[in-house]
């Protein structure tokens, strides 16, 4: 069943319709243990990040890489009642017994008995030890537990992107969702907040140690983390300032001078900067890197040393495509882009909207009076502000 999460969902006619993010399961508990659970369906997202519940007998195959269904899927919002458990988020890493001996559930297996589904297998592992045993010989999977980890449920996601496993943390009980934050590495756990909804990232920022919350914000973009912060309790955000590296926390701090709904407020102070002198050779190398939304990655911000914001002089812009098209051995300030102004850091959100719009752009250089790069703003970071504070949970009727 770990195998299932992220799988692509298709309708009758071949058509992908979203993606599976766990499935729904009811526990049966007895007085001598429990009854293997029923599997009621799968919970599957479809755009735009609305998750929705797909019953178990409307799938007709279930292969790798594809679930098929059959008929039509109900697009109402899917809600978890009392009596469900979702199998992914909820049963995976919890400790149990099986002979008298503890260990960690790290997959389940469901098999079609008599047209009904239920979870039949259950796989464990301890230290090097794995096995795969039958449900029954299993105690403990419907006992709440306290320090349940949250190992395998990484794993299953670990090859996805991190919106894919921030929609995965949205639907866990508050519980969960920080035992899987205490599991992340610092910049997986970076990458899943900027994709959550706003409650949900006070919610395990608040959960966590200040020190490791510290150092989960430095890993965020600036922009990000400004923004994240602006939302805090002002004693808390200072704290937190106070625990990050200065290097970390001084372009934040930067950031946070500016009003949220401004261009300063928007963009992001580490954008591709390079001398007059960089090649373009050189100028494709760094965007190359993996680390570059794709609208950051559209240009190159060329200015005199020194090449972190606030920079030297700027002097304009070098756009992908016009690196593409030169040789490689050619300086960029041949290549600048000299049309159009640079927009200020005071610029409000309708100003940066229609400057990006008039000159179809996908992101423009901040400029400070002093004719300083401060940053850029992204068509991203124009988004996030034009949006419902709730976007991210939004999920229709």
């Amino acid at each position: 069943m770990a195998r299932l999460a992220a799988t692509a969902v298709f309708d009758p006619s071949g058509d992908q319709i979203g993606r599976v993010r766990d499935v729904v399961v009811a526990l049966r508990p007895t007085a001598g243990g429990s009854l293997p659970p029923r599997v009621h369906g799968l919970v599957v997202e479809v755009q735009p990040r609305r998750r929705v519940f797909l019953p178990i007998t409307r799938v007709r195959n279930i292969e790798a890489g594809a679930v098929v269904f059959s008929g039509k899927i109900n697009m109402r919002r899917f809600e978890q009642r009392n009596t469900e458990t979702l199998a992914l988020g909820q049963l995976l890493d919890q400790v149990v017994e099986i002979g008298g001996e503890r260990f960690t559930v790290y997959d389940l297996a469901m098999e079609d008995q008599n047209a009904e589904w239920t979870i039949t297998k259950v796989a464990v592992h301890r230290k090097r030890e794995t096995r795969v045993v039958d449900w029954e010989d299993v105690r403990g999977l419907d006992v709440a537990q306290s320090d349940q980890g949250a190992a395998a449920l990484i794993a299953a996601f670990e090859t996805q992107r991190a919106a894919d496993l921030a929609s995965a943390m949205h639907d866990l009980p508050f519980k969960r969702r920080i035992e899987v934050a205490a599991e992340l590495g610092d910049e997986r756990l970076a990458d899943v907040l900027e994709e959550l909804p706003f409650t949900d990232q006070i919610g395990i920022l608040g959960a966590l140690a200040p020190t490791r919350a510290a150092d989960v914000l430095a890993e965020m973009g600036p922009d990000d983390a400004a923004d994240l912060l602006q939302d805090l309790p002002v004693e808390q955000a200072a704290q937190l300032l106070s625990l990050m590296e200065p290097d970390e926390a001084d372009p934040v701090r930067r950031l946070l001078r500016y009003p949220e709904d401004t261009a300063g407020g928007m963009m992001t102070s580490e954008p591709v900067i390079l001398p007059p002198n960089a090649t373009v050779a050189e100028a494709l190398a760094h965007l190359r890197q993996r680390d570059f939304t794709p609208a950051v990655a559209a240009q190159v911000y060329v200015a005199r040393p020194p090449t972190e914001t606030p920079t030297g002089t700027f002097l304009g812009v070098a756009h992908f495509q016009r690196l593409l098209r030169e040789r490689p051995s050619m300086l960029l300030g041949a290549t600048l882009d000299h049309s159009l102004d640079p927009i200020r850091p005071d610029f409000s959100l309708p100003e940066v909207t229609s400057y990006l719009a008039t000159y179809n752009l996908v992101a423009a250089p901040v400029v400070d009076e002093a004719g300083r790069l401060v940053g850029a703003v992204t068509v991203d970071d124009v988004l996030d502000h034009l949006l419902p504070e709730d976007w991210r949970e939004r999920h229709g009727p």
